[in-house]
């Protein structure tokens, strides 16, 4: 059997992140937000889309609806998400088993108690009641026409606690027609080694064809899905960026790298690999959570160098201190420029940054040096690279490009009886061989120094109509000086295209405030093709 990609049915990728995935603290999916996130996952050629649990909540069945009517799935099949009927009746009568059949999903999930305690406990029935509402739900939706998979839930702790019941689930799901059958580490407490013992165990005695769904609470969710992968499992459910309860699931990006990269299993369309960051970022933004910095494979530093040695290796070879090439996942290499920057770093960096720095020792040694002496001072330009490659190009053309000259500036916060304040800023300079006066109000200092940085340059400079303040960033250092410490601040500018990074330092928040302004304004300036003023 082959799926609509192509890709041979004989190992699965079944992502959960719309329902498991949906659970982690802070997130809270719109159907809108849903069906952008199952594009995107379709997109990225995942085999199986859990959608959610018909019937539970309206949300979920609206989703099904609109996915069946709105969605062309080129690669993903779409799967509803249920339980196995009540005890004591029956699955043709059973309304939350009528409810998956209506969603219209032609693979339905249905979770199973596989703990003995759980079923006396949570289900309050018997353990022989349990098996049968397994085999009468599994049975009778494969009667339907449907796909079943079977989800044992918490079945390596109710392994550990009663192996011979356990495996009686798996071996009555598979009996009655499950195609799948997923051992759940619903608490996350496995650990690589003992997952391969159990997992080698249970196909042995069952037969079943098994899946793993691992839950990240010690740590090991990615490794253990892939523990059971190598223990004879082919089928892997993971979520996107590895969103869920608690800590979450087992991350599908680094699952489905280790799977295609390093195991040599196809289990992507062919050039879905190399999108992987981007949907990983992409997915970030609907649930609006910060993309993880330093998550494998996707994360903006997954492939950052920063130490000296590193960079003089990495000119040599980059697989000297790279595991693979980034552009297979999408991602690029990036060095960072620090007080541990060497010769090589800031060579590979100004070819990153497309500024040639050619064979000139002596250039280079200056802009170490320069680097070194400014971070001493509390700049930092590993989180900057738009000041660093202002730095870098005025050093390298002998002169720094100038689109306006300051003469002053001014920002005045008023505190008015009633408890509000104004804030006003005053910016006089010089450009195009004018002298400008601007003056505007803002939300805060800094809001008012931005506005009246544009009303001054608008005029000679429409491209500023694109830029925007995203994120500022403000940090105290060498705090034991208090309110006379330094103040070091990071903003990020974009033109709806493309970020940047500037940074300022100075001894008060509006003074360094005023620096990473300036520096953003003229790195923007300068990528927006402006002719500079000198």
């Amino acid at each position: 059997m082959t799926t609509t990609t192509g890709l041979d049915d004989s190992f699965h990728v079944f992502d959960t992140t719309l329902r498991d995935g949906a659970q982690r603290e802070g997130i809270n999916l719109t159907v809108a937000d849903k069906l952008t996130i199952a594009r995107h996952l379709d997109e990225f050629g995942v085999g199986f889309i859990e959608g959610g649990w018909p019937g539970a909540n309206p949300r979920d069945t609206e989703f099904f609806a609109r996915a069946r009517a709105e969605i062309d799935f080129r690669h993903a099949r779409l799967v509803a998400f249920g339980a196995t009927r009540r005890a004591g009746g029956s699955a043709a009568e059973d309304p939350q088993v009528r409810a998956l059949l209506e969603s219209g999903a032609p693979v339905i999930t249905l979770v199973a108690k596989s703990h003995d305690r759980h079923v006396e406990l949570a289900l309050r029935t018997t353990l022989d009641e349990n098996l049968e509402m397994v085999r009468d739900t599994v049975s009778y939706l494969r009667e339907q026409g449907r796909r079943v998979f079977v989800d044992c839930e918490h079945f390596f702790d109710g392994y550990r606690a009663n192996p011979e019941y356990a495996k009686s689930v798996v071996r009555t799901a598979h009996e009655a027609g499950a195609d799948v059958v997923i051992l759940c580490d619903t608490n996350g407490g496995m650990l690589p080694a003992q997952v391969t013992a159990v997992v080698s165990t249970v196909l042995a005695d069952t037969g079943a064809r098994l899946g793993i769904h691992a839950q990240d609470d010690t740590g090991c969710a990615v490794a253990n899905t892939l523990a059971a992968v190598d223990a004879g499992a082919t089928h892997v459910q993971c979520t996107a960026n590895g969103y869920g309860e608690r800590v979450g699931n087992a991350n599908l990006f680094p699952v489905v790298a280790a799977l295609e990269i390093k195991y040599g299993r196809k289990v992507l369309p062919d050039g879905a690999l190399a999108e992987m960051t981007r949907i990983s970022h992409a997915i970030a933004e609907v649930v609006n959570l910060t993309p993880s910095t330093h998550q494998p494979y996707v994360g903006v530093s997954a492939f950052a160098h920063k130490a000296g040695l590193h960079a003089s290796a990495i000119k040599v070879d980059p697989d000297l201190y790279q595991h693979i090439d980034p552009e297979r996942v999408g991602n690029t290499m990036r060095m960072l420029v620090s007080d541990m920057a060497g010769r090589a770093s800031i060579e590979l960096k100004g070819k990153e940054l497309g500024v040639d720095l050619g064979d000139d020792r002596a250039l280079v040694g200056r802009v170490v040096e320069r680097v070194k002496e400014r971070e001493l001072k509390g700049y930092t330009y590993e989180a900057a690279d738009a000041s660093f490659e202002l730095l870098l190009r005025a050093e390298a053309e002998g002169r720094a490009r100038r689109f306006f000259r300051i003469e002053s500036w001014r920002a005045i916060v008023e505190d008015r009886p009633d408890g509000s304040h104004a804030n006003e800023a005053t910016v006089k300079l010089w450009a195009r061989g004018e002298r400008i006066v601007a003056t505007a109000e803002g939300n805060g200092p800094v809001n008012a120094l931005d506005r009246a940085l544009r009303v001054a340059l608008e005029r000679f400079f429409p491209q500023l109509a694109k830029f925007e303040l995203v994120d500022y960033k403000v940090r105290i250092l060498e705090g034991t000086h208090g309110t006379e410490s330094t103040t070091r601040v990071l903003v990020t500018t974009t033109d709806g295209n493309r970020e940047w990074n500037t940074v300022g330092v100075a001894p008060n928040v509006i003074a360094a405030s005023w620096q990473a302004l300036e520096d953003a304004f003229t790195y923007g300036l300068l990528h927006a093709g402006a002719e500079p003023a000198e």
